[in-house]
């Protein structure tokens, strides 16, 4: 069994990403056992500070790092990381999934990013493009990216 942990931080404001997040989440069933954990934002004044923005970022920080599931393969999502055609992703998680214990998450961290110490406890850092994209967009994103990987892992038809 496959185990899908997916660490966010913030609320989806909208109905219609709240939708797409269900529906993907729906979908993964098939493959995995999907967990979504959504972590409450730091406040920020209007105009923080990068003091305040830092600050922030540790709280999230810390309580990322406690989420995580033990023995978890952990992935990052940061503008840094390495970046993946569908084809290339869905075999770096096969062989992930293969050689650990079949337990996967990834974080995706508050509009201001992710804590350094959480970059550094992830074992990859992935980043979906090098477009910039609303942060509210990047959660049911992140789900379907998952949901093609794991078509193209079990040779289905989604992926053309």
């Amino acid at each position: 069994m496959i185990y899908l942990t997916v660490i966010t931080v913030g609320n989806l404001k909208e109905s219609y990403w709240r939708e797409a997040v269900a529906e993907y989440e729906k979908r993964l069933n098939t493959f995995c056992k999907p967990t979504l954990l959504q972590l409450k934002e730091a406040r920020l004044p209007e105009n923080p500070s990068e003091g305040e923005i830092r600050s922030a970022l540790a709280d999230e920080g810390r309580r990322i790092l406690e989420a995580i599931p033990p023995r978890a393969y952990s992935i990052a999502l940061c503008v840094e990381g390495k970046q993946f055609s569908s084809e290339e992703l869905a075999a770096k998680l096969e062989g992930v999934i293969a050689s650990e214990s079949g337990n996967l998450c990834l974080i995706i961290g508050s509009s201001h990013g992710l804590a350094d110490e959480v970059k550094t406890a992830c074992q990859l850092r992935l980043s979906v493009s090098k477009l910039t994209f609303p942060h509210q967009m990047m959660r049911p994103l992140l789900l379907e990216v998952l949901y093609r990987s794991f078509s193209i892992i079990k040779g289905t038809k989604y992926h053309k």
